[in-house]
């Protein structure tokens, strides 16, 4: 049997978050499945490992509506080519009439979609939940989760010198935009306490955007960039099997906390400019939200009011 399941959100965070959906998919019908996403989910980066994905295909969608399957055109380009694999079945996660005829118009017997024209208000998450216990009767109560090749996180071991005597922490200081990137000054501040009461050391985890740099430039010239080392030059893959040697991760609504908690990690998230379910959707995730705020969604603006003394509460809460 040959299935397909459609997840055409853009992050990485949204596609850890679908993964026991696409699961529970493959284990209902025993056999691994291809999934369609896009290249932004960067998902060949981190699902090379997992038994239940057989193929990862690349929605080939631009800014610029200049991709492969951008537009009437690039629909007929998509449908070319999913008739190549013969699917039985299509599992759609979202409402789009688009994906819809596309399905059928590559021949796919069997369409399971979210209903229609019901996009508004969608919850990312009881949505999917919803859909798989509607349409194969199970239910999710799993997290995500990321596997690695084993003997890989010992190489990382010796390969960055990670001395598994101190407390290690994942930094992602980077994010999707700049009302979510808290300033370098919280994290040199949660930093500093730590430090005083444990020997640590921190992997900073950013892209190469100007202002991601910025602010991991600011806490490597700061007095404690001898316990730092950046990750930025490394490609996600390559960083997994660093993440899966430190013991806490404290992030920003960011690719990289929602791959650490994937890989069972403690993970603190600050949640600043995002719906609070992108902070607390798995047992692995410990959300700090703005102060003053009694919740957070899209337009609370609060990086400036994320407090590092409940970062460094929440990191001894998590280590006693």
């Amino acid at each position: 049997m040959k299935i397909l399941a459609i997840q055409n959100r853009m992050g990485i965070g949204d596609t850890v978050i679908f993964l026991p959906y696409i699961k529970a998919i493959s284990q209902k019908f025993n056999t691994p499945i291809n999934i369609l996403v896009k290249e932004s989910s960067k998902a060949d980066q981190y699902l090379d490992n997992s038994d239940y994905i057989n193929e990862i295909i690349i929605l080939d969608r631009k800014n610029n509506s200049n991709g492969k399957h951008d537009g009437i055109l690039g629909s007929l380009n998509l449908i070319k080519d999913l008739k190549r694999y013969n699917y039985d079945k299509v599992f759609i996660f979202n409402s789009s009439i688009r994906f819809n005829l596309i399905a059928k118009l590559s021949k796919i017997p069997e369409i399971f979609q979210y209903p229609l024209f019901d996009k508004k208000n969608q919850h990312i998450i009881d949505t999917a939940k919803n859909f798989i216990e509607t349409k194969l009767n199970i239910k999710i109560k799993e997290d995500p989760k990321i596997e690695l090749i084993e003997n890989s996180i010992q190489e990382a071991i010796n390969k960055y010198n990670i001395d598994k005597n101190k407390i290690n922490f994942l930094l992602g200081i980077g994010a999707s935009g700049p009302t979510k990137r808290i300033p370098a000054e919280t994290f040199i501040k949660v930093i500093d306490k730590i430090l005083m009461k444990k020997k640590c050391h921190f992997f900073l985890a950013t892209g190469k955007n100007e202002d991601e740099q910025k602010i991991l430039n600011q806490i490597l010239n700061s007095k404690y960039s001898g316990v730092c080392t950046p990750l930025d030059n490394l490609s996600i893959k390559e960083t997994l099997p660093i993440i899966k040697n430190c013991d806490i991760a404290i992030c920003n609504d960011t690719g990289f906390g929602h791959l650490s908690a994937a890989l069972k990690i403690k993970t603190i998230m600050l949640i600043a400019d995002a719906p609070l379910m992108y902070g607390n959707y798995s047992k692995q995730m410990y959300p700090i939200i703005p102060d003053g705020e009694k919740t957070v969604t899209h337009g609370t603006r609060g990086k400036d009011k994320i407090n590092p003394i409940k970062i460094y509460e929440k990191i001894l809460e998590i280590l006693y």
